[in-house]
């Protein structure tokens, strides 16, 4: 696709400017012009002609437009454009507007009339996370190495690492060891959106619902890092899954798709991370009644924290949009959890997981979406 930029600008990010109304578009336009190049839009039509004539780097998006609403195209733009970040700007917002923007893939979201210093380092913040992601997309097209063996792997992440960290300016006058991760849940984080931003999601809702449950377990310190830990990282493996170019899968690729928990295993080992979180990963598919995968464990053969991430993840599967499926509402996802217990749940915690969702299910959507890991379990 054709990219009409004068090479003298080529040093600048470029900004989509949306918005409907002239005012508005054209002082964000004069704000933005001394720092970016700018090309600006009143409608969705002309905002999609102008990222095919364009190379843009960053939207800012109205919610309201005469064509279309402002989330719908959003949507179009993350599944055309999916490294294009998006900053919401309105007078129309709400909790659910911003939490549907935010789940949608918008990297910020701010009320008219905004603070001019406030914008600008809004801005900022974003196109650094946008560099970071881009250098992580070229990292995972480019390297086999983080799921191959665990000496290829361990190396692989200490280049990784060194090279990241030089990107984000976080210095250290020590050197990287593979068993030192107390700078891992960024990278981590970023190499889950880095791949999608729907696994970066769908891994803090099912961290959020598995410390949930913990925290109504008598868990150790240690095991209760652990499970925040290794529920957030319990899909890791699918950075090395090839995303899927139908909707129907072949059978090479289901059997890819179930290795993941076997990649992501070896990945979190290679770092030196406690073999809970491992455990975590490898086994959080398997099923109370021994039909699960990869090894067909049953009962308290899995591992008390794989049987929590497994009931979050579930719970996140069948409340959350899909490709081929319709979320259930909370109420019937709690029935649900409830009446797979002794088959694919352990019933002590799918009771005391309905009953611990029940109690928060009204705040439960902003809650979850608004949870990461901070900090990684002690050695």
């Amino acid at each position: 696709m054709p990219f009409n930029q004068d090479p003298s600008q080529t040093d600048k990010p470029t900004i989509l400017v949306v918005d409907d109304e002239a005012g508005p578009r054209d002082a964000l336009k004069v704000i933005l012009r001394p720092f970016f190049n700018v090309q600006s839009a009143d409608c969705a039509r002309d905002a999609l002609r102008l990222l095919q004539e364009h190379r843009i780097d960053l939207i800012t998006l109205d919610q309201k437009l005469p064509d279309r609403q402002g989330l719908d195209l959003l949507q179009d733009i993350k599944q055309l454009y999916r490294d294009i970040e998006v900053i919401i700007i309105t007078g129309y917002g709400s909790l659910k507007s911003a939490m549907d923007g935010i789940r949608h893939g918008a990297a910020g979201y701010l009320l008219k009339p905004f603070n001019v210093t406030e914008l600008i380092t809004l801005i900022n913040q974003t196109l650094d996370k946008k560099k970071r992601l881009d250098f992580l997309r070229a990292f995972l097209a480019g390297s086999q190495a983080l799921w191959q063996s665990e000496d290829q792997a361990a190396q692989a992440w200490v280049r990784l690492r060194e090279n990241y960290q030089a990107l984000t300016k976080h210095k250290t006058e020590r050197r990287i060891e593979s068993g030192d991760y107390a700078d891992l849940v960024p990278l981590l984080s970023s190499l889950l959106e880095a791949k999608d931003r729907n696994l970066l999601n769908h891994s803090s809702r099912v961290s959020f619902y598995a410390t949930l449950l913990g925290n109504r377990l008598s868990l150790t310190p240690a095991e209760q890092k652990s499970l925040a830990l290794g529920s957030f990282l319990h899909d890791l493996g699918m950075i090395g899954m090839e995303a899927a170019q139908t909707s129907e899968q072949t059978t090479a690729q289901a059997e890819r798709l179930g290795r993941h928990t076997e990649i992501g295993a070896r990945m979190v080992l290679s770092l030196g991370i406690p073999a809970e979180v491992g455990q975590i990963i490898s086994y959080h598919h398997e099923r109370y009644d021994g039909k699960g995968f990869p090894h067909g464990l049953q009962g308290e053969g899995i591992p008390l924290l794989a049987r929590i991430v497994g009931i979050a993840e579930e719970f996140d599967r069948i409340t959350s949009d899909g490709p081929s499926a319709t979320p259930l509402p909370i109420d019937d996802a709690i029935r649900y959890v409830v009446q797979q217990a002794h088959t694919h749940f352990d019933p002590r915690l799918a009771t005391m997981f309905a009953q611990v969702v029940s109690e928060c299910k009204t705040s439960l959507p902003a809650l979850a979406l608004a949870n990461v890991p901070i900090s990684a379990p002690d050695p």
